[in-house]
């Protein structure tokens, strides 16, 4: 099988570049970054130098291919036209470049965010009204709707929380914790569902031959709360931790404070005010089944067994 990925140099990306590999499939990557493009073509990646808004470089990566996994966006902007840039248009731009290059099948990697929180006790399986509540979220699902108006067989993923080796927003937690403290928004009792990122790579992998036109949800059928997601680490650390409760008006306060000091630096941050609207929200837990019934797909890592298998690679890359 040959496949184009997007965003393979990022954290999923080369998790799916490395099960793609594993089962022989020839890689291309699109990729504008010299260094990242030098360790894919070492990993034996055929790598097309360019960008998602550069045509010519999406044609010529998208030509010859049996799959498009289109996994590149951003997940921090300083307003909601970065976001629709980055991944609404880019998703645009992909997608005509495989219409035009003639390759069929499409596999979009979303967000639960596209969808919207669940509610208490009843996980999301892709098949509501979606309601995303922040302009990240809103993004991903005009990133969606490109697809789903597109001629391409094409299948959506929408994982939740995704960690494991080479994350680093799960490592800013595990960072906390070493110290003996974990700030939980809210009370800790929202309910979360995760996926260990070899699990969503081989998801995908699957996703590409699931019948078409379906979205689906990507996760372990666990939920947690996220105070038991700290406390977790914690245990896989060996560690005690205290959870600090951060109630959401001062959780919105602070998070208004980030935001600005990243504006005044001009930069993005995923840290904003606009994000409080996923933070406090009752639930964010999603439910694998029908992905599972449609491809045979079984998670392999539960939280513990994921979190233990991300210590031991922060461990030995002296990330902790």
């Amino acid at each position: 099988m040959r496949a184009l990925v997007t965003g393979a140099t990022g954290f999923v990306g080369s998790h799916l570049v490395d099960a793609l590999q594993r089962q022989g499939a020839t890689v291309t990557a699109l990729a504008r970054s010299p260094e990242k493009a030098a360790a894919l073509n070492s990993q034996g990646v055929r790598v097309v130098a360019g960008h998602l808004h550069d045509e010519a470089a999406l044609l010529q990566a998208a030509r010859d291919q049996d799959v498009v996994y289109h996994v590149a966006g951003i997940v921090a902007a300083r307003n909601e036209a970065e976001f629709l840039r980055a991944n609404r248009d880019g998703t645009r731009h992909i997608v005509a470049a495989t219409e035009s290059a003639g390759t069929q099948r499409f596999v979009l990697v979303s967000s639960l965010a596209a969808g919207g929180p669940s509610p208490r006790g009843l996980a999301l399986d892709g098949s509501e009204p979606p309601r995303p509540l922040t302009a990240y979220g809103r993004s991903k699902l005009a990133s969606e709707e490109v697809v789903r108006s597109s001629r391409l067989q094409w299948s959506i993923v929408r994982p939740p929380m995704v960690y494991g080796p080479r994350d680093r927003e799960v490592f800013k937690v595990f960072r906390l914790v070493r110290y003996g403290i974990a700030p939980v928004f809210g009370d800790g009792t929202q309910e979360l569902s995760a996926i260990h990122a070899t699990d969503l790579a081989n998801a995908l992998t699957l996703a590409a031959a699931a019948p078409t036109g379906t979205t689906y949800v990507a996760c372990h059928p666990e939920v947690f709360t996220s105070s038991e997601f700290a406390h977790v680490i914690a245990r896989t650390m060996e560690r005690s931790v205290t959870t600090l409760r951060v109630p959401r008006v001062l959780g919105r306060a602070l998070l208004s404070v980030t935001e600005a000091a990243a504006r005044l630096t001009g930069q993005a941050t995923i840290l904003t005010a606009d994000k409080a609207n996923e933070f406090f929200q009752a639930a964010w837990t999603g439910n694998p089944t029908p992905l599972i019934s449609a491809t045979g797909w079984q998670p392999a890592y539960n939280l513990e067994a994921g979190l233990a298998d991300t210590y031991r690679w922060y461990r030995k890359a002296g990330w902790l």
